[in-house]
């Protein structure tokens, strides 16, 4: 019995990736979500560098060789996903101040 070839694992990131960006446009879309301008702009950019080079950063060293998509490219695709599923926590301040004591009664 033959085997196949392992998988490239540049072109399995790249599907990834891609798959990764449809999933957030789809979602916002049949949630009705607006996305901002500037994450439409993300996007697509990302999708077209991913599309044309296999992968959307250029520096080597702000991602994994085998990734498609930077450590910061990754979580602000996390952030619009969460925002079309309407997950998004809001976001608390703190200050720089002492925690207040935990008391025991």
């Amino acid at each position: 019995m033959k085997r196949k070839a392992p998988p490239d694992p540049r072109a399995q990131a790249k599907r990834a990736a891609l798959n990764a960006l449809k999933r957030a446009r789809r979602e916002a879309a049949r949630t009705g979500v607006e996305l901002s301008e500037w994450e439409g702009e993300f996007l697509g950019s990302v999708e077209e560098r991913v599309n044309t080079y296999g992968r959307a950063f250029g520096d080597p060293e702000k991602g994994a060789p085998g990734q498609a998509l930077s450590a910061l490219q990754h979580r602000k695709l996390k952030e619009i996903s969460a925002k079309a599923k309407g997950e998004k926590k809001p976001m608390v301040r703190r200050s720089f101040g002492r925690k207040p004591r935990e008391t025991d009664d």
